[in-house]
Parts: structure tokens; C-alpha cells; sequence
């Protein structure tokens, strides 16, 4: 019988040489499929993420980080079952979004600021979009309703937390053990630089990523898929938006703004839905950190997809009563 490991190490070898098959194939086509992904990245991506991935890695190395963590340890214990330290990284990945959350918990997790038994909890608890990516993104520029924007970032906080406080009634009973003050970096200049290398790395990998997964949806767009998911999809209320929700699954930014291109209490939901979820090109950013602390990619997977359903009912229900 072939292990599951295996399994999934053959799917994506097969998929793998598909796209490379594909590449070779019709090699213009999708060089400009990855030169558009990377418009999005640098377009939509960069200004809002880049500039929080230097200074939440800056902040984290300070002192300030460590103050602030106690502060906030009582809260987080008790609403969570994390500690300050995990506190101050959930607050920051609200602020800052994708993948910012994710980066932390590693980097938290190589300084042993947080106990094995906390990383699940938190990783779900710091994955999560921010407000520049929402209410600029979605709502204002590709809803033309900052309104929308806020309705989708209210009803996502709101179902990570949730399902996060639900989380810590699940697994063995620990007490956090307590955060040790974090040392001031030796030099300025070096906790300087070694924040902003850290911040070009990870913004480049983002887009990478992006740009691969814009590329693989234009490949699924080309052979029917998407054509395919719209037939099946014609005599239910989802009609409209098939396609949307596919390209969402692979690269949340395009679902989005084709979803935005039907502007509904649905297609917000949907949005929200997406972004929460967060889609896989997200979900392998997230993965590129999470995998290097022990945390298996099922679980966390399975965690983001109850989010995004729940965020997706609240935010269907926010927008019909705000009357969008």
C-alpha cells in the first residue's frame, strides 16, 4: 500500500512536470502569465506588506516587545491559551497581514519565547489578513466601497478569533510558561540590517509565489477548468462566480477582484471567504514558516477552512444588514 507521504509526493511531482510540459509548450503565453502575477504582487502585494515585514521583525528583536508581551499575557492566557509573547504576534499579524503572523511565530518559535503546546493555536490565531489588504484592496479599490472593506475585516477578525478561542478548550492543559525579557540587539545598525535582509527575503518569496500560482491559474483557465466550474455552477445562486472562486482557491487576490466584478452581499461573502481562507498560494507562504516549527499542514488547512466559513456567514449577514 502507498504511504500517504508518498501519495502526496507523487501528486505533486506529477503536477510539477505538468506545468513544466506546459511551460515548454507555450513558453510566451506563460512567461506573460508571470510577468502579470508579478504586476499583482508589486501592485497590490509590496506597498502594504513589505514595510510591516522590516518593522514587526525590527519591533520583535527590541525590548518593547518583551514589555509589551507581559502586559498582554494575562489576556492572551485566558482568551487563548497563548502567551503575552503570542499575544503581541496575533496583534501584529492583525495589523499587518499575510504572512507577517506566520514569520513571527518562527521567529518566536527559534528564540523559545513559546512552548511547544502553543504553536498550533497559534498559528491559527496569527493567520490573518489586515486592514490596508481589506479595506484598501477589496473594499475601496475593488468593491469601490471602503464600507465593504470594513464589513469583510470585521466578519474575518471575528471568525479567526472565534474559531482560535474555541482552540483552547482542545489539546493538553499547560500553563505558559513565563515570557523571559527579550535582550536589546548588541547594535543598532545590525539589528537594522538583519531586519531589512530578513524583509527582502521573505517579500520576495511572496512574490514567487504569487506569480507561480497567477502563471498555474491561467493554465487551469486555459484547459476548461474554470469554463467547466461555471457550467456546473449555472442553475445555483453561485452562478456568477465559478471562476472566482477557483482562481481564489489557487491566488486570493484575482478570486477577489473577479468576485468584485458582481458587487453582492454574496460576492463580498465570498471574498471574505477567500481571503480567509486564504487560498493556497497563502497557505504555501504560511507553510514555507509554520512547517519549519513542527506544525502539520492538515490540521492548520482544516483550522483555515472552518474560518473562512464562518467568516463568509457573518459577513453575508453584516453586508444585507447594512443594506450594501
Amino acid at each position: 500500500m502507498i504511504k500517504a507521504k508518498n501519495l502526496s509526493a507523487l501528486f505533486i511531482s506529477a503536477i510539477a512536470v505538468f506545468a513544466m510540459t506546459v511551460f515548454l509548450i507555450f513558453p510566451a503565453r506563460y512567461a506573460q502569465s508571470v510577468s502579470e502575477g508579478i504586476s499583482l504582487w508589486a501592485v497590490n502585494v509590496l506597498p502594504a506588506t513589505f514595510p510591516f515585514l522590516f518593522l514587526t521583525a525590527l519591533l520583535s528583536s527590541l525590548c518593547l516587545f518583551a514589555r509589551v508581551a507581559e502586559k498582554l499575557s494575562p489576556a492572551a492566557k485566558k482568551l487563548f491559551r497563548v502567551n503575552g509573547a503570542g499575544g503581541c504576534a496575533a496583534v501584529m499579524s492583525a495589523l499587518s497581514g499575510y504572512p507577517v503572523g506566520a514569520r513571527l511565530l518562527f521567529d518566536l518559535h527559534e528564540r523559545n519565547l513559546i512552548s511547544q503546546n502553543e504553536r498550533f493555536r497559534l498559528a491559527c490565531l496569527c493567520s490573518t489578513s489586515g486592514p490596508m489588504f481589506l479595506v484598501g484592496v477589496v473594499g475601496s479599490a475593488m468593491f469601490h466601497s471602503a464600507k465593504a472593506g470594513w464589513i469583510a475585516l470585521l466578519s474575518h477578525l471575528l471568525s479567526v478569533y472565534a474559531v482560535c478561542f474555541c482552540l483552547r478548550f482542545l489539546g493538553k492543559k499547560e500553563t505558559s510558561a513565563s515570557l523571559p525579557l527579550v535582550s536589546f540587539p548588541a547594535g543598532k545598525e545590525t539589528s537594522l540590517y538583519e531586519s531589512l535582509s530578513s524583509a527582502v527575503t521573505s517579500i520576495l518569496c511572496v512574490g514567487g509565489f504569487i506569480a507561480l500560482f497567477y502563471a498555474f491559474g491561467q493554465m487551469l483557465s486555459d484547459l476548461g477548468v474554470f469554463a467547466g466550474a461555471n457550467a456546473l455552477l449555472s442553475s445555483t445562486p453561485f452562478a456568477p462566480y465559478g471562476e472566482g472562486i477557483l482562481r481564489g482557491l489557487l491566488e486570493m487576490t484575482t478570486g477577489c477582484a473577479i468576485l468584485s466584478q458582481n458587487p453582492a452581499p454574496l460576492s463580498l461573502a465570498l471574498s471574505c471567504f477567500l481571503v480567509t481562507f486564504g487560498g493556497l498560494c497563502v497557505l504555501c507562504q504560511q507553510l514555507s514558516y509554520l512547517s519549519r516549527t513542527g506544525i502539520k499542514p492538515l490540521p492548520f488547512t482544516a483550522v483555515k477552512l472552518i474560518q473562512a466559513v464562518v467568516s463568509a456567514v457573518i459577513c453575508y449577514l453584516l453586508a444585507l444588514a447594512v443594506g450594501m
